[in-house]
């Protein structure tokens, strides 16, 4: 699995809502132990792989533990207060505050930029065509809200199609046996699907809607009150990373370390690298600047936590200022 839940939320906000009862207090002190990171399968988060195979942390002075999990138990652990920071997406750094497991977005890693996808079966063309269609998405999750802007833009609404609830990385089955005409993955369900059923087709993606989905760093808010200048030599080793991945010269060692984290070759994991957009320290900088839409990363959250609580992911808007600190990008 990439990114995002896959789990039913219900179950999993009310498993983290005891967790953090338990737990809220006991965040760890972090003065002499080291910085510990949950990341997962996503290339913007696999990027990290690149500083901890060069040494750069050690070279940075920064004391920093990595651990890799499964995305769904990545979040459980940061909301256990077993990590500093998590790789999340914006919109489900709210989710996890909303149960307990509060996190301060300080770095944006990326924007997914074409790996989350709309694969209609042969003979659809357009997001058009959809009406009156069957459509298997993972309802209340990140392809759910990507669904909805597609409609949004090509005039429709949610009630012009017909939504079958589907676990994502069971979409390219559905989409195989005729049950729906169209669904809606991220990689590698998304790709899966393209592959399983001849004649299938994108129409459309994340890369339609830039800032739909932004990846980032959440730190617990403990963690970063008391150990900010440490977190500011973390940004500083990304942003390394990121001019490193950048540079054409080393396409070639950087696909190579971030493939061999997933058990990918270089030439499968390039096609992954492409539909995401690892941000620049610059272009970071211009989406945290406060804005509706998707062009900030205040007004997508805002976005997000609209979509979060129509469907019930948790029951109040969230106060979306609190989880966004921009400070460390700023000073860089």
């Amino acid at each position: 699995m990439f990114k995002h839940l896959s789990l039913v939320k219900k179950h999993f906000v009310k498993k983290m809502a005891a967790v953090c009862a338990a737990s809220l207090l006991s965040f760890p002190v972090m003065a002499a132990e080291p910085l510990k990171i949950g990341y997962s399968d996503w290339p913007g988060w696999v990027a990290w792989e690149v500083g901890i195979e060069k040494g750069w942390f050690k070279e940075a002075g920064v004391d920093v533990e990595f651990e890799w999990f499964d995305y769904v138990a990545s979040m459980d652990a940061f909301a256990a207060g077993k990590l500093d920071a998590v790789s999340m997406t914006n919109g489900d750094t709210l989710y996890t505050g909303a149960s307990g497991g509060k996190g301060v977005m300080i770095l944006i890693n990326d924007y997914s930029n074409g790996n989350d996808m709309v694969v209609a079966r042969p003979g659809i063309q357009s997001v058009k065509e959809l009406k009156g269609k069957k459509v298997g998405v993972e309802v209340g999750f990140v392809g759910h809200l990507l669904l909805l802007n597609a409609l949004e833009k090509a005039g429709l609404t949610e009630s012009d199609v017909e939504l079958v609830n589907v676990p994502t990385n069971e979409t390219p089955q559905v989409l195989a046996s005729g049950d729906v005409d169209a669904i809606v993955a991220w990689q590698p369900n998304s790709g899966q699907a393209l592959s399983l059923v001849p004649g299938s087709s994108k129409i459309y993606s994340s890369a339609d809607e830039p800032g739909l989905i932004f990846d980032v760093l959440a730190v617990t808010p403990v963690s970063f009150a008391k150990n900010k200048s440490e977190w500011e030599k973390v940004a500083k080793v990304w942003y390394r990373i990121v001019d490193y991945i950048k540079d054409p010269a080393n396409k070639a060692d950087a696909l190579s370390i971030m493939s061999a984290r997933v058990g990918l070759t270089p030439e499968e994991y390039a096609g992954f690298v492409e539909g995401t957009n690892i941000l620049t320290l610059e272009e970071a900088k211009q989406f945290y600047k406060k804005a509706d839409g998707f062009k900030s990363i205040y007004g997508s959250s805002k976005i997000a936590d609209n979509f979060n609580v129509k469907y019930e992911a948790y029951g109040e808007p969230q106060d979306i200022d609190s989880y966004i600190d921009s400070s460390i990008t700023d000073m860089m």
